[in-house]
């Protein structure tokens, strides 16, 4: 399922041509400044196999990293990863799906025998998942849409967690302007970027679903440097954090508008979108966070849902199923 073979074998050889004898640990490299740091070897190879941001979030087969759940529940056709934890999982879950945990997502990869599904309980931490997965080859990963509480409404985890947190004190229609920054500032031990990429997201999976909650944000946006990752008209319209940027489309080259030494904050409207972009940026060696539930979990009456017919605005166009499950109880 891995389609970089080739390109692999490229940069390598070119590898080891170039940079012979040295690492990426700037204070044992002699290259008088002539080495590319790993960032810049990463993004270039990234490009190079057309594994930019937009590339990540729809691949070339033109599939989002999120679908829905069918209106039969045939999902025969994929080979399911239900990452939630293990008594959940033994309640009920989706026939045939397999329960891994995240920290396994890519070993367990490597033994699917059809494209991959990611579940969860809400989309997000599959997401984050998808976003890894696609990364590290399995281009066809895709995520179920509002996790298991769209697939059977008994599950539904979204609509507690769907709020109005925002106020005058933290909210604005007011634009800011973003930043501009040097890029992150990391070493590898590596020194081709098919192997950083590999040493990089096998880290991030290590690491874990990194998040943020709504009201950690809105109580002091200032500790965070955060992208509202809506259109110029949902960001004016809906409104947004206080200080928040708005940096869409967020390609390898805009993230020089992200600042590399604070928190990166990404929200959407769902918190699934925004799960992508951050796991992509954590691989990129940014100090990212996704902020859970998104627009739903800040701002959930908004008028400007319905009003400009936005979709992704939980239990208004959602329409949660009942579909089946079983249990291995």
């Amino acid at each position: 399922m891995k389609k970089y073979f080739f390109y692999t074998l490229l940069l390598a050889m070119f590898a080891s041509v170039t940079f012979t004898g040295c690492k990426y640990e700037e204070e044992e490299c002699d290259c008088s400044g002539t080495e590319p740091v790993a960032y810049e070897t990463l993004t270039t190879y990234l490009k190079s196999v057309d594994m930019d941001i937009n590339n990540v979030l729809t691949n070339a087969a033109g599939q989002k990293f999120v679908m829905a759940a069918p209106a039969d529940g045939d999902l025969s056709s994929k080979w399911i990863m239900d990452i939630r934890g293990g008594d959940d999982f033994a309640a009920a879950h989706i026939e045939g799906a397999h329960n891994v945990a995240f920290g396994d997502i890519l070993t367990a990869a490597a033994t699917a025998d059809k494209p991959i599904l990611v579940v969860c309980y809400t989309g997000q931490t599959a997401c984050y998942a998808t976003s890894l997965l696609r990364l590290y080859g399995y281009e066809d990963t895709q995520a179920l849409k509002w996790g298991m509480s769209g697939w059977n409404s008994s599950f539904d985890k979204w609509t507690p967690n769907c709020k109005s947190l925002d106020d005058a004190n933290n909210w604005t229609s007011s634009e800011a302007t973003a930043g501009s920054f040097d890029a992150p500032a990391w070493t590898s031990t590596s020194t081709n970027g098919a192997d950083i990429l590999a040493e990089r997201v096998e880290e991030v999976v290590a690491a874990g679903f990194k998040t943020v909650k709504g009201a950690d944000v809105l109580a002091t946006p200032a500790n965070y440097y955060v992208n509202n990752y809506f259109s110029a008209d949902h960001y004016t319209g809906f409104g947004h954090v206080n200080g928040a940027v708005r940096i869409n489309p967020l390609l390898i080259d805009d993230c020089s508008k992200l600042d590399p030494n604070g928190k990166v904050v990404t929200y959407c409207y769902t918190g699934q979108t925004s799960a992508v972009i951050t796991a992509y940026l954590n691989v990129l060696g940014f100090d990212a966070y996704s902020l859970l539930f998104g627009m739903n979990g800040l701002s959930h009456t908004n008028s400007f849902w319905e009003a400009g017919g936005v979709t992704n605005h939980w239990g208004f166009d959602s329409n949660p199923k009942d579909l089946p499950t079983v249990s291995s109880n």
